[in-house]
């Protein structure tokens, strides 16, 4: 009798295991860090430097710092969180939920990241970067994933402050300060995403609010329903919209990212608008997927007028 079981090779357990300990760390939401490091980056050398690019080399032990670090603290939210994650039909076939790889094995490979990403950064960049990388960690760890998430409604507000740290991260790598006159453009950027970060994740959480509810997370849809949830978006939308602004001003940019930042602003504000006189998923989608697009355009577009500006 010929068996059909199929055979699994050592080397295909191995490749397997690699990527589970990849997905512990999301890259999808790294890439959006990583969006937020090098045009601050950029900026930062264009009005307190000589302008141009950053050297090569600062730019990448930044962004691989930052990367190790932020993967450090998505895989510690994997660890606290994969009873809630067993939970949710989104979540349930992460590494930890579905016992890919052991408790043990993942804490292992979270401190090994941020000790990585500490050392990497202190000695390539300086002390302030890979501080604040790891304060980052500590407080989506601490702050976020354990006090916030599951005791109240402000929960990705107040927690949000962890995915504006990159802006932080990338500034201090050229100017090491972050606490001068000088380095308000980095807190309007940092204010930027921190005001971006609500309405991106609870129009995700529009769709997923049975999820949510069930896993017993008290997103904004679950607690106070859609239609407030679509009234904090507009609202939100707003904010980040009038902050855009005040960013370039305090920026000293010029029509290459004002034209984006104006344009984006409105079609945000429109999408949030019509959610709000009629909430649906279909819509809530739009614009979870239109505010990652939103991100990525006005840092890009500040990056580029940045250099443009500098070349002049």
């Amino acid at each position: 009798m010929i068996s059909t079981t199929p055979i699994v090779t050592p080397h295909k357990n191995f490749l397997a295991t690699v990527r589970s300990y990849i997905l512990l760390t999301k890259p999808r939401i790294i890439e959006l860090l990583l969006i937020t490091t090098v045009p601050p980056m950029i900026v930062a050398e264009r009005l307190l430097g000589e302008g141009g690019l950053p050297s090569i080399g600062l730019i990448l032990v930044t962004l691989i710092g930052g990367t190790l670090a932020a993967g450090s603290a998505n895989t510690f939210n994997c660890v606290i969180d994969r009873d809630i994650d067993a939970k949710m039909q989104r979540t349930c076939d992460r590494p930890l939920p579905a016992q890919e790889i052991s408790v043990t094995g993942a804490v292992c490979f979270g401190i090994l990241l941020q000790i990585f990403s500490f050392v990497l950064l202190g000695l390539t960049v300086n002390l302030l970067s890979a501080g604040l990388a790891a304060a980052a960690t500590f407080y989506y760890i601490f702050i976020y994933t354990i006090a916030l998430k599951r005791s109240t409604v402000q929960n990705i507000v107040i927690g949000g402050a962890a995915g504006a740290m990159p802006v932080l991260v990338g500034w201090a790598a050229v100017t090491g300060s972050v606490t001068s006159l000088e380095d308000i453009p980095a807190w309007a950027m940092f204010a930027l995403v921190f005001y971006w970060t609500p309405p991106h994740f609870w129009a995700l959480a529009i769709k997923y609010r049975e999820d949510y509810e069930r896993a017993g997370v008290p997103m904004l849809p679950v607690v106070q329903g859609l239609q407030e949830t679509a009234r904090q978006i507009l609202r939100y939308a707003l904010i980040m919209g009038a902050i855009s602004l005040l960013l370039g001003a305090v920026g000293r940019m010029g029509l290459l990212y004002f034209i984006p930042a104006i344009v984006c602003g409105v079609v945000f504000a429109k999408l949030a608008f019509e959610l709000y006189k009629n909430v649906d998923t279909k819509k809530a989608m739009q614009i979870f997927f239109f505010s990652i697009a939103y991100l990525g355009i006005l840092f890009v577009a500040m990056a580029l007028d940045a250099l443009v500006a500098g070349a002049v």
